[in-house]
């Protein structure tokens, strides 16, 4: 069977692109290396409670267009992002806001907040932040820096925060007031049911099949299509040729617990250096969980290497320039459109990402219905 276009990974982009596919009329066949559908934002059901398996994903945007769209496609629930930071014992508000500053300096005040923040940045001499680190003792001063960035962050990135571009932490939110919502955006939930049935959804009545791996299957798949969407890796479509880009990855330790409640919160980072995970994930609190047993997911970050799932891109200079020759490469294979997190070795929000699919759909062709 001919099909008009072959997609490659079932997570957000190719499920979007699919389904904008084939309500234009077009044939598509989607395929996935994975014995699932939804790729990073998979959900599965354990003990009555959707367990995010390959890391937390909170939906949250300020497009409109976006938010409508993925509504067609599953309700969302009410669930607000407020992580805790736990340093040795201490418990912190995130993002930094005035229950953070209070803790920290026993300041009341956003004045007295401001004017400690100010004291610490001039105190470390910093006028133009050239680095993560620099960066965020300009937002929130040393004290916040050296508990609840640095040893997390270097967890994260495995690499010194002197060593990190300040673009990182640009986007940390910085508070003076008691809002602990950490997404400053208009719309942000929980699909009811997982993720899983809302990408299922996505994909009603379009041809799926997983566990198939495009790029060993290569020359067969592209024949059974006029364009194939491409949403893995762009080295590893090109064979490595020009080089390995970078990735941090994750490793999850899962554990059923025989109580209704561990910690009280959906996430819980823990900043300090000593201990091996950067966070723990309670799943059942994105849906305000009432089952019997909980369960929880620590997190361990690590440099990606082959055989590894790649979670997020480490655009460094370095990385970013040989991105740029593989984007140069990607120009050539006409009938290939690169898209998503690794097609574009790009670090997406979710809600970009389906902007980012949507916006091609209109450029690759125009629906009839």
């Amino acid at each position: 069977m001919k099909y008009d276009y072959l997609v490659v990974g079932a997570g957000l982009y190719g499920a979007v692109f699919a389904r904008e596919a084939k309500d234009a009329g077009k044939k598509v066949l989607v395929i996935d290396r994975r014995p699932h559908i939804a790729g990073n934002v998979y959900t599965e059901e354990v003990e009555g409670i959707n367990v995010h398996k390959y890391g937390a994903h909170i939906f949250h945007t300020n497009n409109e267009k976006v938010w409508q769209y993925v509504n067609r496609f599953a309700r969302f629930n009410r669930f607000t992002n407020s992580p805790v930071a736990n340093y040795k014992g201490e418990l912190y508000s995130l993002p930094f806001n005035m229950y953070t500053f209070n803790k920290m300096w026993g300041v009341v005040t956003p004045e007295e907040a401001a004017a400690k923040i100010e004291e610490q940045r001039k105190a470390a001499g910093i006028t133009e932040p050239s680095n993560l680190e620099e960066q965020a003792i300009s937002l929130v001063g040393s004290d916040i820096y050296e508990k609840l960035i640095k040893g997390y962050t270097e967890k994260q990135w495995g690499r010194p925060c002197r060593e990190l571009p300040r673009f990182i932490i640009k986007r940390l939110p910085v508070r003076l007031t008691f809002d602990n919502n950490y997404f400053n955006a208009l719309y942000q939930g929980i699909p009811e049911g997982g993720y899983t049935q809302m990408v299922s959804n996505m994909l009603e009545g379009v041809e799926v099949r997983t566990g198939v791996d495009y790029l060993e299957n290569k020359a067969e798949l592209d024949a059974v299509s006029d364009r194939v969407v491409y949403t893995g890796a762009i080295d590893a479509y090109f064979g490595y040729k020009l080089g390995v880009l970078e990735y941090r990855s994750v490793r999850f330790e899962t554990e059923i617990l025989d109580k209704p409640n561990f910690q009280g919160n959906a996430a819980v980072n823990y900043t300090d250096a000593a201990t091996p995970w950067t966070r723990i994930i309670e799943h059942k609190w994105f849906e305000f969980g009432t089952q019997p047993k909980t369960v929880i997911s620590r997190e361990y970050s690590s440099e990606w290497k082959a055989g590894d799932d790649p979670y997020y891109p480490v655009n460094d200079e370095k990385n970013t320039k040989l991105y740029e020759e593989y984007k140069k490469l990607s120009a050539g294979e006409e009938k290939i459109i690169f898209g998503g997190r690794l097609g574009e070795y790009k670090y997406y929000d979710m809600d970009a990402v389906i902007a980012s699919a949507l916006k091609r759909c209109g450029e690759e062709f125009v629906k009839i219905s």
